[in-house]
């Protein structure tokens, strides 16, 4: 849930499905996503515009409070964990479930999100992001 929290809007690269992650004391992670979360980050993203248009905090979680924020906090553990927490869902199990899912699974085509693998599979066309505003955290790259 922390890595959650510290993920900022710069390290996601929508061209290539990639997210930093970045992780304090120990090299950074980089996380490849697959076509569904592509289009969740992208809907959030485009949600996020919507609600908080003046929103400059560079973090890619926000709430109704860091949102508009001048010093740009991170979101609170309860804003990631509630929703699950109303679902049902505990994220712990979740993270197993998906490890136990991709272990029947033959491994990636290719280490890098960006080489063979992501240009062997299809990718329709998304809708572009509303266009960035002056003072506003980027890049989100397309």
């Amino acid at each position: 849930m922390t890595q959650i929290r510290r993920l900022r809007l710069e390290d996601l690269d929508r061209a290539r499905g990639q997210l930093r992650v970045r992780r304090p004391d120990r090299l950074d992670h980089v996380a490849c996503l697959d076509e569904l979360a592509l289009d969740l980050v992208t809907t959030w993203i485009t949600e996020r515009v919507e609600r908080w248009p003046d929103s400059t905090n560079p973090y890619l979680m926000v709430g109704r409070q860091t949102a508009v924020d001048d010093l740009h906090p991170q979101v609170s553990q309860d804003v990631i964990s509630t929703p699950s927490q109303r679902a049902g869902i505990r994220p712990d199990k979740l993270r197993q479930d998906r490890l136990f899912d991709e272990a029947g699974k033959p491994p990636p085509l290719s280490v890098s999100c960006a080489s063979s693998a992501s240009a062997a599979r299809p990718r329709r066309d998304r809708s572009p992001l509303p266009p960035r505003q002056e003072g506003r955290p980027g890049p989100i790259r397309a």
